[in-house]
């Protein structure tokens, strides 16, 4: 793969471009039609930690309007890490709007989410765009940027349905490209874990959005470029509903290891297994 093949000059260890741009808008009336359907009580419902599905709501409205360019986040405090900058200003959008009412959140969200959606469908992958923290890279491809942010929108939707009893959408349409952007952060997750070169390291998920996804070490790190040996050093087998769960911390890796199927070298399967596929 040459270094231009996957968007941005420099990062061919990402793999394959991801192009997320068409599914925003069917997200988006994913997120409306639960919304609408929920009864008043359902609003106070626990989704995320401490945040209500209202406070869910409230939040994506932010992302939102942080994507179309309205600069409502405070500046940084003395010392603040850009994930400790990112949970206090996210806490503060969501406490700034406490009191909307269920019909203004869906209404502003219906808008915002509308001309996201419009925007994001004509945007450029191969620009360079938003780090992407988890991943290892900033600036990232605009692929992986908006990839990223459409698994930060899928994710806070299944939040609101596990709240008011729903069990996860498995549309395969959104959940494959929802995988597939997690497993990028494979090659930074394994960045300090000792191997030799051509060591590879396999994520297979199963179920209604199955894939595998393989990382190789290389000379320089650990890279999901590389063609996939018929016997990896390490094999780890989870069904789908685990892995989005262990890339988004809604599980522990002790616990997803678990659930998995272990084969090979299981000091590189555990290390796979720490995978972090949001601001943690």
């Amino acid at each position: 793969m040459s270094p231009e093949s996957n968007g941005m000059s420099g990062t061919s260890w990402l793999g394959n471009q991801i192009d997320a741009r068409a599914l925003f808008g069917p997200e988006l009336r994913s997120l409306l039609d639960t919304l609408r359907g929920l009864a008043p009580s359902d609003w106070s419902r626990t989704a995320a930690g401490r945040w209500t599905v209202h406070d869910v709501a409230a939040h994506l409205l932010g992302d939102y309007y942080g994507r179309l360019g309205h600069d409502w986040r405070n500046g940084f405090a003395d010392g603040e890490t850009v994930e400790a900058f990112i949970h206090r200003t996210n806490q503060e959008w969501v406490d700034l709007h406490a009191d909307d009412s269920p019909a203004s959140l869906i209404d502003a969200l219906a808008a915002a989410g509308t001309q996201l959606a419009q925007r994001f469908a004509t945007a450029n992958l191969d620009a360079t765009a938003l780090g992407v923290s988890w991943a290892g890279v900033n600036p990232a491809p605009a692929w992986l940027d908006i990839a990223r942010e459409f698994t930060e929108h899928w994710t806070h939707r299944q939040q609101i349905r596990h709240a008011i009893g729903c069990n996860t959408d498995t549309d395969p349409r959104a959940l494959t490209v929802v995988l597939d952007t997690f497993m990028r952060a494979l090659p930074h997750t394994l960045r300090r874990t000792s191997a030799p070169v051509g060591a590879q390291v396999q994520m297979i998920a199963e179920g209604p959005a199955d894939g595998t996804w393989t990382a190789t070490a290389t000379a320089d790190r650990w890279s999901l470029a590389e063609v996939p040996s018929s016997r990896p050093t390490a094999v780890v087998l989870l069904d789908t509903e685990t892995v989005w769960r262990l890339a988004t911390r809604n599980i522990d890796p002790a616990d997803a290891l678990s659930r998995a199927d272990v084969q090979g070298d299981r000091r590189l399967a555990e290390a796979a297994c720490r995978i972090v596929s949001i601001i943690y």
